[in-house]
């Protein structure tokens, strides 16, 4: 899904490209100037369907706020797979756009390079206040206890979809709500050439998601509290183990899904191959491939105890878009005018909207248009039951290595070879090794 894409191609040399930047690559260590106060550059992140979806969502808006503002912002849209490289290339060489999206769980690792504008309590009061922003969107801004690097623009939260008649067809009145239900229903599910559970096995950030999650459910992280590698706790195995099991052990995914990176699940959904996916924010997914919304339900992601909600009831990683502003814009007034624009109450109800997602406006919210059932539980989930992913500088590098040794692991489990507790700490072991020492 658009949100998962980012690929992890670049991510193992984060740290020296911002290492660089911080020796002064991109970041004057000012706030920009107002050289050309009429012109904006804007990279958005892919959300749409395709490329061209996204310039018909933006193009109009951002036509409204030349007219408002008489600044002409000059958009391009960067498929997930290129945006990170690109931003690391703009970070530690100063040439890039004004404003630009990134994905959340980028922040705190491109705040260490010093290129992004700082958002302190004078920066934020020109967009409204902090206090307007939901705090678990806040909380994927940046390291606590330092001026976040960006702004939330986008929410996302992981739910459980499934498919109506598959359940109805075996006899299911009612999705799992636990981890053991799961597995016992898709078990039901798994037949004749369909199966219970999708799963994309090659994506690193969706097996991020889901183990970082399931860490939490054991009471584990990946990072002590002083932002050290955590990988080898009893927790964090048993979190890997727990998510490849449902390929080798429950046998509720199909082992091709193995090779799954380019949202071939959602894929599987539609087309009622798989009856139930783990994802982000899929209504929008599942409608341009020609399913009705009738046709499918959604429900909070499955927890230990079946009742989601902080620590180990924790059932979804923070998901969604923040906004950045380069420090060396050249246009520093008409930055921050656009990025109080893009998340003023109106256009986060029309840009959330389009794309099926949140607005981590609290005032946007309340909108009727994110009242829908599919939008309510991604909302509540935001609200009591996610939690963001390791605000660390390493966090990037942390999705290569471990989100390859759960991808290596889902190998495994597809050629018939035993997934063990051993053969799972042994492979957390060696991704840790791969990690910078602090």
């Amino acid at each position: 899904m658009r949100r998962i894409r980012a690929t992890a191609v670049g991510a193992v040399t984060l740290s020296f490209a911002l290492t660089l930047a911080a020796c002064g690559g991109g970041s004057t260590g000012t706030e920009g100037s107002n050289e050309q106060p009429k012109t904006l550059t804007y990279w958005a992140s892919n959300q749409g369907a395709n490329l061209e979806v996204d310039k018909k969502v933006l193009q109009p808006e951002l036509d409204k706020f030349e007219k408002e503002t008489g600044i002409e912002v000059k958009l391009e849209v960067v498929p997930w797979g290129d945006l990170l490289n690109r931003i690391l290339t703009a970070t530690t060489s100063g040439q890039g756009p004004d404003v630009l999206n990134i994905g959340n769980t980028w922040s705190a690792s491109l705040q260490a390079g010093g290129a992004l504008l700082p958002w302190d309590a004078e920066n934020f009061e020109v967009i409204g206040g902090k206090d307007r922003f939901v705090e678990s969107a806040l909380g994927s801004t940046g390291v606590q206890g330092q001026d976040p690097a960006a702004v939330p623009l986008y929410s996302m939260a992981y739910a459980l979809y499934y498919n109506k008649k598959m359940f109805a067809d075996a006899g299911i009145e009612k999705p799992p709500a636990t981890w053991e239900e799961l597995a016992e229903t898709g078990k039901k599910l798994s037949k004749d050439g369909k199966w219970g559970l999708g799963a994309e096995g090659s994506n690193l950030s969706n097996n991020i998601h889901q183990v970082f999650v399931l860490a939490k459910q054991h009471g584990a992280d990946f990072f002590t509290a002083d932002g050290k590698a955590d990988f080898t706790s009893d927790g964090a195995v048993a979190a890997v183990k727990q998510y490849v099991d449902l390929m080798a052990k429950d046998k509720v995914v199909a082992p091709g899904n193995a090779e799954y990176a380019q949202n071939q699940s959602l894929s599987d959904f539609a087309k009622d191959k798989t009856a139930m996916v783990l994802w982000q924010t899929a209504s929008a997914t599942f409608k341009s491939q020609g399913m009705n919304e009738d046709e499918w339900g959604v429900a909070p992601a499955p927890v230990q105890s079946g009742e989601p909600g902080p620590g180990k009831a924790t059932n979804s990683m923070v998901a969604g878009i923040n906004m950045a502003v380069f420090k060396n814009t050249k246009n520093i007034d008409g930055a921050k005018k656009f990025v109080k624009f893009m998340t003023s109450d109106e256009e986060q109800v029309i840009l959330n909207k389009a794309y099926g997602s949140i607005p981590p406006v609290k005032a946007a919210q309340q909108d009727p248009a994110f009242n829908t059932p599919a939008l309510s539980v991604l909302r509540d989930t935001l609200a009591t039951s996610a939690t963001a992913l390791p605000q660390v500088p390493e966090e990037s590098q942390f999705e290569t290595v471990v989100g390859t040794a759960v991808k290596e692991l889902f190998v495994d489990a597809a050629a018939g070879r035993a997934v063990t507790t051993a053969s799972v700490r042994a492979a957390l072991e060696k991704a840790q090794q791969q990690m910078p020492e602090k």
